[in-house]
């Protein structure tokens, strides 16, 4: 059994409490799946290092990952009551272990506040990577149930946006 919490869109906000460590990942990708061991072992620390461990798939919440700007992977995140700090440091378990215990995060500068996951800038760019998720299922959809050619749902997509586009514009 992981000790790694699983984020999502609707339990993301206990990140706002007390202190987390936070990894953004995808399944498919290779830097992803080599820390994932570390990550592990990491979380099984987090009780002795007084944090909490959690983890979110991309894929899986593109909401999350555009409310956390996420735009490489994997990117982990350092949260202590709502202040969040990205953490580039090395990958390896004592090098975590050591960020946490050496406080090595309070010489990191703050997300600024506009661009902190718990903005309202930050919420709209959550809605925005939803509605392109909500896109890519039509696209999908188009192309792969309907049989549409792909130019062809290129070409629908396009005369959406010129239409919208004049709607907005009168």
């Amino acid at each position: 059994r992981s000790s790694v919490r699983v984020l999502c869109g609707s339990n993301w906000s206990l990140v706002l409490q007390g202190q987390w460590m936070l990894e953004f990942y995808a399944p498919w990708c290779p830097a992803c799946q080599q820390i994932e061991a570390t990550w592990e072992s990491f979380a099984k620390e987090s009780e002795r290092l007084g944090i909490t461990v959690g983890k979110v798939d991309v894929t899986q919440e593109p909401g999350l990952s555009g409310r956390f700007f996420v735009t490489t992977l994997p990117t982990i995140y350092h949260a202590n009551d709502g202040v969040f700090r990205r953490y580039r440091g090395s990958r390896t378990l004592e090098d975590l272990q050591g960020y946490i215990l050496e406080r090595k995060w309070e010489a990191v500068e703050p997300v600024a506040g506009w661009k902190s996951p718990s903005s309202i800038m930050m919420h709209g760019m959550a809605g925005l990577f939803h509605f392109s998720g909500w896109i890519r299922q039509i696209h999908n959809y188009l192309i792969g149930t309907l049989g549409v050619h792909v130019w062809i749902s290129y070409a629908i997509f396009i005369l959406a946006t010129l239409l919208i586009g004049l709607f907005l514009g009168l």
